[in-house]
């Protein structure tokens, strides 16, 4: 069966990896910017949990680096949402184009 082998999930995870490249490179808004950077961080835990299931010994291991990698994401998307907030409420945009200058 194909979708019980572990190329199966790394391709997945590969894919997500370069859908969340491809977004971050060519995505004009910061939101955009940080869903592509989720999807980055979903191809990493798909793959920890791949070869968890696969390859690792003691089981628990694949899943203790998913749940860390899910922690990293959550803090991640609070940072980045209070840092969106903050560049919108200084420059009245979220183009990151648009935004020159950081300083007051």
């Amino acid at each position: 069966m194909l979708s019980d082998s572990l190329l199966t999930y790394l391709l997945i995870a590969a894919l997500l990896l370069a859908a969340g490249v491809y977004g971050v490179v060519q995505k004009r808004s910061f939101i955009g910017m940080l869903i592509a950077l989720e999807l980055i961080l979903n191809g990493a835990g798909l793959n920890c949990m791949a070869f968890n299931r696969f390859v690792a010994p003691d089981p628990a291991v694949g899943q203790l680096v998913t749940l860390f990698i899910m922690g990293i994401a959550a803090a991640e998307a609070a940072i980045a949402v209070s840092f969106i907030l903050a560049v919108y409420k200084r420059f009245r945009t979220m183009d990151p184009s648009r935004i020159f200058t950081l300083k007051e």
